[in-house]
């Protein structure tokens, strides 16, 4: 018995998958109270090709609280190193 390919299925379900994915950052306003469904209404309103535009968010007066592309935060330069004596090139004795 000869299975069919999986290559057809596969094709059909990576389109379905790429809906599937989201935007992970929250958004506020600051100084205003809102809604959620002021919130869906702007977020709609500022989706083009399936991606949120930012700036036309911030235009509505939303605020990332969680900023997309955010680098890791600089490291503190007093902060101590709490690596094993080992793995600092120290002498083992």
């Amino acid at each position: 018995m000869r299975w069919p390919s999986p290559l057809p299925a596969l094709l059909l379900a990576l389109p379905l998958l790429a809906g599937c994915v989201t935007d992970e950052r929250e958004w506020m306003k600051l100084n205003d109270r809102y809604t959620v469904e002021e919130f869906r209404r702007d977020r709609e309103a500022c989706t083009k090709s399936g991606k949120l535009d930012d700036a036309c968010m911030r235009s509505r007066g939303w605020v990332a609280v969680n900023p997309a592309g955010k680098t890791e935060a600089a490291k503190d330069p007093h902060a101590r190193d709490l690596q094993p004596p080992s793995a600092r090139g120290g002498r083992n004795y």
